[in-house]
């Protein structure tokens, strides 16, 4: 992220309550809503960074997050249309092209992804998806779906920290690669 520009209120986020909360309050971190092993200093950087991005930016990383996860969805699950339908959402409202209420609609039809999971692995990755697609509605959603990549992770490596740690830089290093600049809220 390079200088640092001021972010209206209505960029910042989209969703009133999210506006209402942000012009209150100070920024505090969040605790996970899942039971994780994480690595908490890596995730506070997180939070950090996304404090400072418009929503667009939040859920453009959050669906950069979740992507790569897909791939230990449930084999009968992996080229399934929800997936495409999902991305397009997002992507149509980061545009602007759809409301939050057309977008929501979609997000409940990809959340179906997790019920229909056979494993817990592959439950979780839908999960991480359809936080991610839910960022287009309310910023809060973007660490749920980072959550849940950390979860898979978990999953994945019997709890390791190490392997928390290196999702979380995987994770940092998407900010790199967003070539977003760095807001302050006015």
């Amino acid at each position: 992220m390079k200088g640092v520009y001021i972010l209206d209120i209505e960029d910042y986020a989209w969703n009133k309550h999210e506006q209402e909360l942000r012009e209150q309050n100070e920024f505090r971190y969040s605790e996970s809503k899942i039971k994780i092993i994480d690595n908490v200093e890596l995730r506070n950087k997180i939070e950090d960074n996304l404090e400072n991005l418009p929503q667009k930016s939040v859920a453009k990383w959050a669906l950069k997050v979740a992507t790569p996860i897909l791939e230990y969805l449930d084999s009968h699950l992996k080229n399934d249309v929800r997936v495409e339908l999902g991305v397009e959402a997002l992507e149509k409202r980061i545009n602007g092209s759809i409301n939050a209420y057309e977008l929501r609609k979609i997000g409940f039809i990809v959340n179906e992804l997790a019920k229909e999971s056979k494993t817990e692995i592959s439950k979780y990755a839908a999960r991480s998806f359809a936080q991610a697609i839910a960022t287009g509605h309310m910023r809060g959603h973007a660490m749920v779906s980072s959550d849940y990549a950390i979860k898979v992770v978990n999953h994945l490596t019997s709890n390791s920290p190490e392997a928390s740690t290196k999702e979380r830089r995987r994770q940092l290093e998407i900010f790199d690669n967003l070539n977003e600049k760095s807001y302050e809220i006015k």
